[in-house]
């Protein structure tokens, strides 16, 4: 198959990076692989979408190191494919990382995404159920029962509501990721709520979950594939994220350390609940952040971590998506156009 993963910026790509793992299997795999970057994308006079994207010069690679080495290279392939003509587009920017330098490049993915299953492409995840979850507040659309309390505002009063009630109290930018903007308020801590409060919406809304105490312990990042958690060699793509010093924060980014998990029954009925959700949105690849029986954050955008869970169970993850994309495109040579992009992304 044809294949092409679409990222932010082409130049920050990392061996450890998600994206640049499954890149790897496609290719060694000898599916024609490609990436290319929001600001590389363009739609000419014919309505083709094309874009200036690289592919690796040899054939195979053992490692991922050497993979994105040769891919950053003077010696990687450089063309203007046309992507109206792939089997699959994998769309692997975040709008998040978008918003402060380059806010026209917070949706291209989507943009262009939709313009790619005109031409019948199949782009995972879904850009219509991206769309739908733009920043945090699509968690609100799941059952109250998977999800702490949560206030979304900008009014400094709600703020100050909220954390009377519960005590204590997680804020942060209701679009962001990495752990960046958060913070943990209590009732004594009246004096810096204003500050706090005017800081994070200076650039947009904020959002106040109540803190769940589980979450001392870190929390745990589950991987899900077509709606399901994704497994292999009966090892579920999990791990946990733990703290460093008293950070409340368990982002990997912000310092947090990585560790095996026992994936429990509660967290299965959790992936039960949410699941159905997942696949009617087109969901395809996503990662779930769990503490205790709460999700707190859905990622649907760029889900990383199949490194930390190749790390914890020595289980390689890649080759399951790699093979779940390959039975999308036979599926939909089988049946043709009567199957949508959303029903294909999570077939």
């Amino acid at each position: 198959m044809k294949i092409a993963f679409v990222v932010n910026d082409l130049q920050t790509r990392k061996a450890t990076h998600a994206t640049i793992r499954l890149a790897q299997a496609a290719h060694n795999r000898g599916h024609e692989t490609w990436l290319t970057g929001v600001a590389n994308l363009s739609c000419d006079q014919g309505g083709e979408v094309r874009a200036q994207s690289i592919a690796a010069p040899r054939e195979t690679y053992r490692t991922t190191d050497a993979y994105v080495r040769d891919l950053l290279s003077k010696n990687a392939k450089k063309e203007r494919v046309g992507l109206s003509k792939f089997d699959v587009v994998m769309l692997r920017n975040n709008p998040a990382a978008e918003v402060k330098t380059r806010s026209w490049g917070q949706y291209v993915g989507i943009f262009f995404g939709r313009l790619l299953v005109s031409h019948g492409v199949i782009v995972v995840n879904d850009p219509e159920g991206q769309a739908r979850g733009l920043n945090k507040i699509y968690l609100q659309e799941f059952p109250e029962i998977v999800r702490p309390q949560t206030l979304i505002t900008r009014e400094r009063s709600d703020v100050k509501s909220f954390v009377q009630k519960y005590d204590r109290v997680v804020v942060k930018p209701l679009q962001g990721s990495g752990g960046q903007g958060v913070f943990l308020l209590r009732k004594e801590d009246k004096a810096n709520i204003n500050q706090i409060v005017d800081t994070i919406t200076a650039s947009g809304y904020l959002i106040c979950q109540e803190y769940l105490p589980a979450a001392e312990q870190g929390d745990t990042r589950l991987l899900m594939l077509n709606g399901e958690p994704l497994k292999h060699r009966g090892r579920h793509a999990a791990f946990r994220r733990c703290r460093s010093g008293g950070d409340i924060r368990s982002n990997v980014h912000a310092g947090g350390t990585v560790e095996a998990v026992d994936v429990d029954e509660k967290m299965l009925e959790v992936t039960r609940i949410v699941g159905p959700k997942l696949k009617h949105d087109g969901m395809f690849f996503v990662g779930l952040d769990i503490v205790g029986e709460k999700i707190l954050e859905i990622n649907i955008f760029s889900p990383g971590g199949l490194e930390n869970a190749q790390k914890v169970t020595s289980v390689n993850f890649t080759g399951v998506v790699i093979d779940a994309l390959q039975r999308k495109v036979s599926s939909k040579r089988l049946y043709g156009g009567r199957l949508s992009n959303q029903e294909l992304s999570v077939l």
